[in-house]
């Protein structure tokens, strides 16, 4: 992400009529969200490379902002950079087919992997597959819980003990507790910008807005599991704030922990899917609808996640330059950051206790961790795709 602060490209020349019809930007998001592997920091920082840097379509200026809102809002962060991004010129419509164009294609990637594991799961070729590429997710995980503690946290002390609160109470719950991201986002608006005007601000409206959307998705479907796993799904989109892997705990709380959807196999096998597959990480929830209740679940599943960061990304989009650089935002902002990025720590744990089961499983994920702190721009796919093969050679010999 080092190349979003060079220097802006200038303003004049984008503010009269757009360099790029709109179409042009749906095929350049579909081709992101079919060949963008490396996580939401990567995707952002592909989008800045292409629109910013080589095309000029969009202001350094508009970029920023678009970051700056993404990382505010609650939702996957690359996700909801694309949906404001596409707002920049062509407003509700852009904003509308950039999100649709920048997810279909990893939805329906995952779909076809969700029938597949579903036909195919119980055999020793699938299994082999999942072995190994399980262990190396835990490696990719823990790297990016790595790289976003030092970005996000960096050396304020209250950010450290945040941090470090919500990574225990994630280990020891195996469950994010939503409430914990808001309080510590008020905490360090608190401590840092303390209100005058508490009343005014804007927070409260935003935390009430995932109530009457959960209830809204989960009214119009008459079957009691989809609309169980609308109103989930909705909250976890409403809830996850920052990297799209701050979901990860989230979900396992609910689909393991609460609802029983799946087994703890499942869900790593479900992050797993999501690591493989390019766009959006957050697109496992299409994965596990579809495992919980076939093509319907996975439907309800990625709608009802993406809703609310769409919500969340278009509506504040024309009041976000007035206010979005107050003190007391950045402030809230830093807080919930924080929080996500323990959880996210917290969830290696949990995740690596199912996923590291032996010898092979620990030297697969050290490997992994090796390889990526040894080789920065070595693609994750390719780690996945060699920790699939030795799943391959060494599952059938240790599972005799």
């Amino acid at each position: 992400m080092s190349n979003v602060s060079q220097a802006p490209t200038p303003k004049a020349a984008l503010t009269e009529r757009p360099r790029y019809t709109l179409w042009q930007l749906v095929g350049y998001m579909l081709r992101l969200g079919t060949l963008g592997f490396g996580g939401p920091v990567a995707l952002a920082g592909y989008m800045h490379r292409d629109l910013v840097d080589r095309r000029q379509w969009i202001t350094d200026a508009d970029y920023k902002e678009g970051l700056a809102l993404a990382q505010l809002a609650p939702g996957p962060l690359a996700a909801q950079l694309a949906i404001y991004l596409g707002y920049v010129h062509y407003r509700i419509a852009g904003a509308t087919l950039v999100g649709i164009a920048f997810v279909l294609p990893s939805f329906l990637m995952v779909l076809a992997l969700g029938w597949a594991y579903v036909r195919f799961g119980g055999l020793t070729w699938m299994q082999s597959v999942f072995y190994g590429v399980g262990a190396a997710v835990i490696g990719i995980i823990a790297i990016s819980a790595y790289k976003l503690t030092t970005k996000s946290v960096g050396k304020d002390r209250l950010l450290w003990a945040i941090y470090l609160v919500l990574a225990a109470v994630t280990v020891v719950t195996e469950s994010e507790i939503a409430w914990m991201f808001l309080a510590a986002g008020l905490l360090v608006w608190f401590w840092r910008a303390p209100p005058k005007w508490l009343r005014q601000g804007g927070l409260h409206a935003a935390a009430a807005t995932q109530l009457p959307l959960a209830g809204g998705v989960a009214g119009t479907i008459d079957w009691p599991l989809l609309a169980q796993i609308a109103v989930f799904f909705a909250k976890a989109g409403a809830f996850v704030f920052g990297s799209g892997l701050a979901i990860v705990p989230f979900l396992y709380g609910g689909v393991v922990t609460d609802f029983h959807w799946l087994n703890e196999k499942q869900f790593v096998d479900a992050v797993a899917v999501a690591m493989i597959t390019p766009g959006p990480v957050v697109i496992t929830v299409g994965f596990i609808g579809y495992l919980v209740a076939g093509l319907p679940g996975a439907s309800v599943a990625a709608l009802a996640t993406f809703l609310p960061c769409y919500l969340f990304t278009v509506l504040p989009a024309p009041y976000f330059k007035k206010y979005g650089k107050l003190p007391a935002i950045l402030a809230f902002v830093d807080g919930v950051t924080a929080a996500a990025v323990g959880a996210i720590t917290g969830a290696v744990i949990v995740l690596a206790r199912r996923s590291i089961v032996d010898v092979p499983t620990v030297l697969l994920a050290l490997c992994t961790v090796a390889l990526l702190l040894r080789f920065r721009k070595l693609p994750e796919p390719v780690i996945v795709a060699g920790a699939a093969l030795i799943g391959l050679v060494i599952y059938p010999l240790m599972h005799h």
